[in-house]
């Protein structure tokens, strides 16, 4: 670690000994452009936030849920690298752990399972060239869940260049990571062919993570007027688990890891395959069409204190949409099915007769397999009704199907089921005025959630047939524009969302949630974005920038049992998150980031008895790119997160329960002060 902290401090020398300042100029524009230059993949006047390579630039390669929370109206809840949450706009908040209740593609790509589930953490941060959020069920071509959707892209080839790119990162915790790419591109084809490698024992007990990764991304055009596309991304990871803690570790040792987790020294391990094939063709300059076929495969195993799960999830689909011009409007339409087969097993975990080795697998309690499927149409139609004045229509129709079979319990024990829900009917209406510096926009529009696998069955694990669909409608509106020369760029909206037959995921053992519906939330509140570009003297810029949301988010009805928390804040979600920075660029290559975050204090009980404290936690980097000849390019980083080592809870888990006289696990601890360095050589062919 002090190697770290001395080459930190010597960098700036190191730098001003290396400086090429004609061709390290040309090379950083070139790299930056690229990748910023990948377009919103947003339907019409959809609005959508994306950030690209120079957010990425500001964080630590494995720090993907600090870059996705410069985002306004989104926050990541960071459990461990393998443990994260994501909330837009309060939706998604009581999901126990995981992401649901939004949809994520991949190169277009869907990659959100049969119940709604997403993981961002199978995606290598250094493989993304840009991370899109349309917030709010407004997607309409991407799904209309309540939460959005998160479009990732990876990075383009550099048009008409062969490079070789190897980064290498290391860091506190015993942390090491390697991204090993290489990319080919010439007229007609485009090909990139990345490895990743990160390994690292964590800041707390039981958290070590390793996980190999390869991604395989090409085009070719197959005609004048057909191209495609294969994409292949492979992931295969192992983690432990060091839980969530309760008050008193918290506070004492925030490194400590639950004892149960530690004495069974809970893991995952997870192979994950994402097989797509494209097709692109143009009917003509009114018209073209792009279809994917697509397979998925999950293999997870993991040890838990209270069980062991083994598991495996076989995914398919298929996706199409055509887009066109209809006179002066603009229109697209297509449809997507998705199906997996969901096979799980739990088992006897005997690590307490194991003689302090960890878990031990035991006798099999439970044998289970589900078929879901999902079947989405959709339709937009954008038109001009002025030059300045634009209106967007759009439909979406849903249908969820869930077969569930026990295969374990017979006869009046077997708890095999079918729930079959309603085709839904989602619409969205928007408008947009477009001036010289920005532009106004107003939305309505009709979203729904899924019930994931655990709030579709009761305690006795038989599928509930009275869960229903989570609904709402949002109402927003919002602007965007660049004053100054286009130096400040700035947008706000404000938005409120009203849900009803809220999707609850009650507690009710230390593995076991039941879900139901309890009433109504109301989700408000107000985004505002700002980012400014400036110049200290010719050769250094400074770029401030800003992100703040206001939730104001509340219980409209819920009931529970014999509680009534009607007009209680929305458990799990800040009222107040600010994230700040600025960047310092100079022309030779060398940037410095400075990087804030702020988070008020989070509800973590319905009754809201109990909130996590509020904290601010800064970082930076200091780094430099520049060129050691008209071939290879040297880039060099060093960081530090969290500079004043600030205590602080990085996710909580909602209404947490302690069973046999323990205190309930709220707390998921953030990193204390924490280091880091990379070198990357780039050699152009």
């Amino acid at each position: 670690m002090k190697v770290l902290v001395v080459f930190f401090s010597i960098l700036p020398t190191i730098v001003l000994a290396q400086i090429t300042p004609k061709d390290s100029i040309t090379q950083l524009d070139e790299v930056v452009l690229t990748q910023e230059a990948i377009p919103k993949k947003t339907t019409g006047i959809t609005s959508s936030s994306k950030i690209a390579g120079q957010t990425f630039e500001r964080f630590n390669p494995t720090d993907i849920p600090s870059a996705i929370n410069q985002v306004s109206g989104v926050y990541i809840l960071s459990g461990a690298i393998n443990t994260n949450r994501i909330t837009v706009r309060g939706i998604g908040s009581r999901t126990p752990y995981g992401t649901n209740k939004l949809r994520m593609y991949f190169n277009g790509i869907p990659v959100t399972n049969g119940t709604g589930s997403s993981t961002i953490e199978a995606y290598d941060f250094e493989n993304l060239g840009a991370v899109e959020i349309i917030k709010g069920p407004k997607a309409t071509a991407f799904g209309s869940n309540l939460g959005g959707a998160i479009l990732l892209e990876t990075k383009a080839s550099v048009q008409d260049k062969t490079q070789l790119i190897n980064s290498f990162s290391m860091g506190s915790y015993n942390m090491l990571k390697d991204n090993l790419a290489f990319s080919h591109s010439e007229d007609g084809f485009n090909l990139s062919l990345s490895y990743n490698h990160l390994e690292t024992d964590g800041f707390r007990q039981n958290s070590q993570f390793q996980r190999d990764g390869l991604l395989l991304n090409t085009q070719f055009r197959t005609g004048k007027k057909s191209s495609m596309a294969l994409l292949v991304n492979y992931i295969d990871y192992t983690a432990q688990i060091p839980s969530s803690i309760n008050q008193t570790d918290f506070e004492e040792d925030p490194t400590r890891a639950a004892s149960n987790w530690l004495a069974a020294q809970g893991y995952e391990a997870n192979k994950y395959i994402l097989t797509g094939l494209s097709h692109t063709y143009l009917f003509s300059e009114h018209l073209q069409n792009t279809s994917s076929v697509f397979h998925t495969y999950l293999d997870h195993y993991e040890p838990r204190p209270f069980n062991i799960l083994d598991e495996f999830t076989n995914g398919y689909g298929f996706r199409t949409r055509f887009a066109g011009t209809w006179g002066k409007a603009d229109f697209t339409f297509g449809g997507e099915f998705y199906r997996d087969e969901y096979h799980w097993g739990t088992f006897e975990n005997l690590y307490e007769e194991n003689n302090g080795n960890g878990s031990l697998r035991g006798a099999q309690l439970s044998d289970n397999t589900e078929f879901r499927r999902q079947f989405n149409l959709f339709g937009t139609l954008t038109y001009p009704i002025t030059a300045n004045f634009s209106t967007q229509m759009g439909i979406n129709w849903n249908k969820t199907h869930y077969d569930f079979r026990d295969l374990f319990n017979q006869g009046e024990f077997n708890a095999s089921a079918k729930r079959n829900f309603n085709a839904i009917l989602l619409s969205n209406l928007g408008f947009n005025y477009q001036w010289q510096q920005g532009k106004f926009y107003a939305n309505i529009s009709r979203g729904f959630s899924n019930p994931s696998l655990e709030e579709t069955l009761t305690p006795d694990g038989i599928i509930n047939p009275d869960i229903a669909q989570e609904t709402g409608t949002n109402y927003e509106l919002g602007t965007e524009w660049t004053p100054f020369q286009k130096r400040l760029s700035a947008s706000i909206a404000v938005y409120r969302m009203d849900v009803k037959n809220l999707l609850v995921a009650q507690r009710v053992g230390e593995d076991q949630y039941i879900g139901r519906n309890a009433g109504k939330t109301r989700h408000q509140g107000l985004e505002l974005d700002l980012h400014y570009r400036g110049r200290l003297s010719p050769s250094v810029t400074f770029l401030p920038y800003l992100s703040y949301t206001l939730n104001n988010h509340s219980f409209v009805e819920f009931v529970d049992d014999d509680n009534d928390y009607s007009g209680n804040p929305l458990t799990g979600v800040p009222k107040n998150l600010l994230s700040s920075g600025i960047d310092f660029r100079h022309s030779n290559g060398l940037q410095l980031n400075l990087t804030h975050q702020f988070v008020d204090e989070i509800p973590m009980t319905d009754a809201n008895s109990i909130s996590s404290d509020s904290f601010n936690v800064f970082h930076a980097k200091l780094g430099l790119r520049t060129s050691l000849s008209s071939h290879i390019g040297l880039g060099l980083n060093a960081g530090i997160n969290n500079i004043f080592d600030t205590h602080y809870a990085q996710s909580v888990l909602i209404n947490a329960t302690g069973f046999g006289g323990a205190q309930p696990r709220y707390y998921y601890p953030g990193n204390g002060r924490n280091y880091f360095g990379g070198l990357q050589l780039n050699y152009v062919f």
